[in-house]
This record gives structure tokens, C-alpha cells and sequence, in this order.
């Protein structure tokens, strides 16, 4: 009987085994095709995150990290999941900008600006950012650095020098000389520069438990550059990395999430009369076949370069600016909020001198905290290919209303969003809504019938939004 037993339980472990090889199999072949080369692709927290960009130095009348810190619990109450805190390193004197200087000229990788705080107030805020269940990101400026830190005395042979032996200022993508008088410009042909400068991040993960980097003008720092740092990284366990870039390439083995600089900028032409709303199902079919499977595209309708140097939100987006915030938190990509956005921030900040953000009244704190639940609690809105299909859906207005379903098999979801000052009567002309679909309308929480032949009617700026449960 022993032995009669023994066979059988072979017998039934082995189709098991092959059951399990068979779904691992076909889990590593999803993998390779849906992720693209990155041999870790976006950690599981990050799936269906967004993140919040802290413009420490206007944030409190203190612009300090412990003044920032009391914030914390309202951004984890909206449901934020991923602080970016812009560069919190000194910054360099010589020939600062304005009296308290750029952000983006860092004198020392390893040391936190004194007027930010100390080491211990950032490690502080880390382990409450943690305790709170939510996860932090740098702000790194790889490209180059201030004037006087410390490799341009110590290691001259890290720069570009112009023929005064002295580092240049560094040079945009087509070779021109930028503005950017404050900085001195890396040369990342040494390899010890490049040793350095993984070693400054790599600082930041060891010993003070970040969570990955945002990195700054990424496309002017070599690609294998930020291969090897992500293969450092993956070494190390789970850590996000987003480019300031738009470059197909960058999402080889290097970044899982970079800039969707063009949807932002056909936004913009959108709200204000120079394209149709129907580009936005143009530029997601162009990004479908010109950039990688897995690829994720960051969106947003404000940040610190946009906020500064052009215009603020309100001012480019007009009485629009919320229905194209929803488009952020429902196109395809990972959606970012910038520090006041939930306050309307409507002044632009000075990026030299202090500013403060005014917090007083939070006039779009419900309307985003609904966004990001929604965003949080259906599948089909998560980011990439860790979200539902996109399916563009067509409507006899398509130069004014834009409609398109994300859909899994959870659910399907669709958005209907009026991008122009006109009121309109809508129709659907999909061939997927011929027949009579049953949804919940999300705003008003009601059960609705559409197909083809209901007329919609929508005001100026409105949206809906429409989720039809399959299970």
C-alpha cells in the first residue's frame, strides 16, 4: 500500500509541476514582451501611484524639511503615494542666480542644503514618509554641478574646460551654449566621473533608504550612464527611476518612467483653440508604435519649469485646467501633481528667491482626492501595461470631445471629456457601443444606458466618466 500510495501521489504532483512551469513560463514570456529590456520593471508600488512633486524652498513660510514634514499627513489623507522632493542639496555660490540660488547647482551630492535642515530632519522625514505608507524620490542633477563644488578644485578632469582650463557652461542637445551661467558641465567620457557620481547615489539608497530618483535633464547624460546605475540598482532591490526625457532608448534597461512632455504641450494647444481634441488619440497611437512595449509616460498639467518660466497653470489651461488634470489621472502613464496644485496655485513662484506657496484655502483638495481614488481603486486606470487597454472611442464631435475606455477584465471605464468653451451634443459612433451598455456614472453615481444613438450633452469643460463592472 506504502508503495502503491507513494506512485500516486507522484501521479499528481507531477501534472502540478508541469501546471506551475507552464504559468512561469508563460509569466517570463509576458514579462520579456510587455516590459520591454528593463530587468526590473516598475516596482509593484508604483503601479497604480501618483506622485507629488515639493518644491521644499516655497512650501512653508520656514522652507524648511521640518516645516514641509507637518504636510505630510494631508498629502497621505489625498492619497498621494510618491513624494518628489526637488534637489535638496547645498548650493553653490559662485556665480549664483538671485540671492538663494538654483535648485539644480548642487555644491555637494552628499550633504543636505543648511537651510533645509540637517541630515537627521531628512532621514526623519524619509521614516514618516514610510511610516505613512508612502514612498520618496530625489530630485538628481547628474549633469552637471555648481561652480564651486568640490571635484572642480579636486578633479578638473570631470569637466568640460574651455581653453582658460576652466569648466564650461554646459550645452544644449544641438551643441549651443545654454543659460545656465551657475553650472559647470560634466564630462562623462571619464570613467572615475562616472564612478563618482554612481557613488553619490548610490549614498542616498544605502544609507538614507530613498526610494529611487528623479533625475534631471537625463537625455544630456549618456545612456549607459543611467544602464549601469539601474543595473546597481536592481541589485539592490526594487527602486523607481524617472527621466526628464522623451527618448525611446532611455526606457532600455535604464528608466521605467519618463516626461510626457508632448501630451503636456498638446494639452496646452488644446485649451487654447490651436488643436483639436482628437490629437490626443494621434499622439497616444504615435507613442504606441514609436516607443516600447511597457513603456510609461509621466502626465501632468503643472511642475516647477512650467510653473516658473511659463505661465501658471490656470493661465495656460484657463477655466479647463480640471478636465484636463482628469485626462493625468486616466490616459495611459503615471500621474504627477506639483506642490499647490490642489490649492490652484495661481501666481507663478520665483525660482531664485523664496516665494510661499499659499496653502490657506485647498479649493481642488476633493476634487483631486476623488481623481486619485479613482485612480487608486479600478485596475483599468493604472499606469501602462499594468492598467486596462486603451481604446480610443469616436464621437461625431471629435474635434471638441475627447472619448476613448481603458478596459481589463475587471472592468471597462470611459471617459468622455468636452476640451473646448462650447457646450455640445454628443453621439458615439464606436462600432464597441452599438448596443445599449449598462454603466455607473461616476460623478453622480447613477446607473446609465448608452449606445450609439444617446445624445450626450456636455458644458463647457465637462466631463463623465463611465464604468461598466464585467465581474
Amino acid at each position: 500500500m506504502k508503495s502503491n500510495s507513494l506512485s500516486l501521489k507522484f501521479l499528481l504532483i507531477i501534472p502540478a509541476l508541469l501546471f506551475i512551469n507552464f504559468l512561469t513560463a508563460q509569466n517570463s514570456a509576458m514579462h520579456q514582451t510587455t516590459m520591454g529590456q528593463n530587468s526590473r520593471p516598475l516596482p509593484f508600488w508604483a503601479r497604480n501611484a501618483v506622485i507629488y512633486e515639493v518644491n521644499l524652498r516655497q512650501y512653508t513660510p520656514e522652507g524648511t524639511i521640518k516645516a514641509f514634514a507637518t504636510h505630510l499627513p494631508r498629502l497621505k489623507e489625498m492619497g498621494i503615494d510618491i513624494i518628489w522632493l526637488m534637489p535638496i542639496f547645498p548650493i553653490g555660490f559662485e556665480k549664483r542666480k538671485g540671492t538663494m540660488g538654483s535648485y539644480y547647482a548642487a555644491s555637494d551630492y552628499k550633504a543636505i542644503n543648511p537651510e533645509f535642515g540637517t541630515m537627521e530632519d531628512f532621514d526623519s522625514l524619509v521614516s514618516q514618509i514610510h511610516n505613512l505608507g508612502m514612498k520618496v524620490i530625489l530630485d538628481w542633477t547628474a549633469n552637471h554641478t555648481a561652480y564651486d563644488h568640490i571635484w572642480v578644485a579636486s578633479h578638473p578632469d570631470y569637466y568640460y574646460l574651455n581653453d582658460d582650463g576652466k569648466p564650461r557652461i554646459p550645452l544644449d542637445d544641438h551643441g549651443n551654449q545654454t543659460d545656465w551661467t551657475d553650472v559647470a558641465d560634466l564630462n562623462y567620457n571619464n570613467p572615475e566621473l562616472r564612478s563618482a557620481m554612481s557613488d553619490a547615489m548610490m549614498f542616498w539608497i544605502d544609507y538614507h533608504r530613498i526610494d529611487g530618483f528623479r533625475c534631471d535633464m537625463a537625455f544630456y547624460v549618456p545612456l549607459d550612464f543611467w544602464q549601469n546605475v539601474k543595473k546597481e540598482l536592481d541589485k539592490k532591490g526594487d527602486y523607481f527611476m524617472l527621466a526628464e526625457s522623451e527618448r525611446p532608448d532611455f526606457f532600455d534597461n535604464s528608466f521605467q518612467v519618463q516626461y510626457g512632455w508632448t501630451y503636456h504641450h498638446l494639452m496646452k494647444d488644446i485649451a487654447q483653440g490651436r488643436k483639436q481634441a482628437s490629437a490626443l488619440n494621434d499622439l497616444v497611437m504615435s507613442d504606441a508604435q514609436n516607443y516600447p512595449p511597457g513603456a510609461i509616460k509621466m502626465q501632468f498639467i503643472d511642475n516647477h519649469d512650467e510653473n516658473s518660466w511659463n505661465k501658471t497653470m490656470l493661465e495656460r489651461f484657463g477655466p479647463g485646467f480640471k478636465v484636463f488634470a482628469l485626462l493625468n489621472f486616466t490616459m495611459p502613464g503615471i500621474p504627477l501633481m506639483y506642490s499647490g496644485q490642489e490649492a490652484d496655485l495661481n501666481k507663478s513662484l520665483r525660482f531664485f528667491e523664496k516665494d510661499t506657496i499659499d496653502f490657506g484655502q485647498l479649493k481642488s483638495a476633493t476634487f483631486y482626492r476623488k481623481l486619485i481614488q479613482l485612480h487608486h481603486d479600478h485596475s483599468a486606470l493604472w499606469s501602462g501595461v499594468y492598467g486596462g487597454n486603451y481604446h480610443y472611442l469616436t464621437n461625431n464631435q471629435n474635434e471638441k470631445v475627447y472619448s476613448f475606455s481603458r478596459e481589463d477584465n475587471q472592468e471597462r471605464i470611459v471617459i468622455i471629456a468636452n476640451l473646448s468653451a462650447q457646450a455640445v451634443t454628443m453621439k458615439f459612433t464606436d462600432p464597441d457601443l452599438l448596443r445599449p451598455i449598462k454603466f455607473l456614472d461616476f460623478n453622480s453615481n447613477k446607473k446609465v444606458v448608452v449606445s450609439n444613438s444617446t445624445s450626450i450633452n456636455l458644458a463647457p469643460w465637462e466631463s463623465k466618466i463611465l464604468i461598466e463592472k464585467r465581474k
